[in-house]
């Protein structure tokens, strides 16, 4: 069978896809695929996975531009024309979206996978016009992108329910559940749990991931808790969600630690105590998987996704999004708590290995996509 699987982001066909990948080459299959801002290394790292073929197709990430849409969609069409493949995957809003537009132009037999349902349909307390106008739209397309598709893919039940209530799935007999993209836990090795009371959050800089209330929540609790410590890592995102330059400044003078971007953040997994991710709403968070995985507890709140990665009281904690109080008891709690914050840890990795593992995943995802050894 020939595999076209095509991303919004090269470089989490190696992070979030990468065993995926590995798994079905090694069955047998031909897989190729398409991401923008494909750089060597991908490429490279891509290509040692088996991949035969890596195509650069420019796609622009945030927003809406109808010119530069269609463009990516035209690109696609001709892709998928020229490779003639069996079957297509797609994950994130755009590639779901347009390649399933390409896909039914060429007669392809499609699959979506639903990781999250993103901005446009995150809200809280009421979304404002823009964010209204983006929800409305996407939920236009993908009611015509899921009637191509074959199957669609979710990571949670929430978003599926929330998906077909939008109007942007007609036939509900197509969706399908997995537990994430999974964690290999040969790469996200357990290690020992430090004593010193060090808090982490891996994340884009995104209002909905939460990255305000985490600063705002440390540098209260850095005030009351001098000894703890709280970091930071992610990059920035330009999109209309993005969190403002001047505001991670005035956090890192007040005691917040700001690391930037990382690619390998296994270390700095390693050096923190407890996770943290009070984000609005995920598919299923992979920073959180690959944090348990380790041996973490974690700290996240009670949204879709995030619920989901969380025993409350024998992993972690829960906390209500959004309101700061009560992360900060929770924080609180844990340095306070330091035989519970060690219990959590044991049974967070416990968790990960029974229900997120990838191999686990990888075989479920196989199954939906009726892929079986050549």
């Amino acid at each position: 069978m020939r595999i076209l699987i095509v991303a919004s982001l090269a470089k989490s066909l190696i992070n979030f896809r990468g065993p995926f990948l590995a798994r079905i080459v090694a069955m047998g299959h031909e897989v190729h695929a398409v991401a923008p801002d494909v750089d060597e290394a991908t490429r490279s790292a891509l290509g040692s996975l088996g991949v035969s073929s890596v195509i650069d197709i420019p796609m622009q990430r945030a927003g809406l531009n109808p010119i530069r849409d269609l463009a990516y969609m035209r690109a696609l069409d001709v892709h998928m024309a020229k490779l003639s493949p069996d079957l297509v995957i797609t994950y994130t809003i755009k590639p779901n979206i347009w390649g399933a537009f390409a896909a039914r132009r060429n007669n392809i037999r499609i699959i979506l996978m639903i990781t999250g349902l993103g901005y446009a349909f995150t809200s809280r307390g009421g979304a404002h016009m823009t964010q209204r106008a983006l929800r409305w739209f996407a939920a236009l397309l993908y009611a015509q992108a899921t009637r191509t598709a074959e199957l669609v893919i979710f990571q949670n039940s929430d978003d599926k329910r929330d998906f077909i209530a939008a109007g942007c799935l007609a036939d509900s007999g197509k969706a399908r559940l997995v537990n994430g993209s999974g964690v290999d836990l040969a790469h996200y090795c357990r290690v020992l749990l430090p004593e010193a009371p060090i808090f982490l959050m891996i994340s884009r800089l995104l209002k909905n991931k939460g990255v305000r209330e985490y600063a705002e929540a440390a540098i209260e609790v850095k005030r009351r808790r001098p000894e703890s410590r709280f970091l930071l890592v992610g990059y920035f995102d330009e999109g209309p969600d993005g969190i403002d330059r001047a505001d991670l400044e005035g956090w890192v003078k007040d005691g917040l630690e700001f690391l930037g971007p990382i690619s390998d953040v296994r270390p700095i997994i390693s050096q923190a105590r407890i996770y943290v991710l009070p984000s609005y709403r995920e598919g299923t968070p992979r920073s959180v998987l690959e944090a348990m995985g380790m041996g973490r507890p974690v700290i996240t709140t009670d949204v879709p996704g995030c619920r989901e990665t969380v025993v409350p009281g024998e992993t972690g904690l829960l906390v209500a999004p959004v309101e700061i109080r009560g992360l900060i008891d929770a924080m609180i709690d844990l340095i306070d708590n330091p035989d519970k914050t060690a219990q959590m840890a044991e049974r967070s990795f416990q968790l990960a290995r029974e229900k997120f593992d990838v191999d686990k995943v990888n075989t479920t995802l196989l199954e939906h996509f009726g892929i079986s050894s050549l």
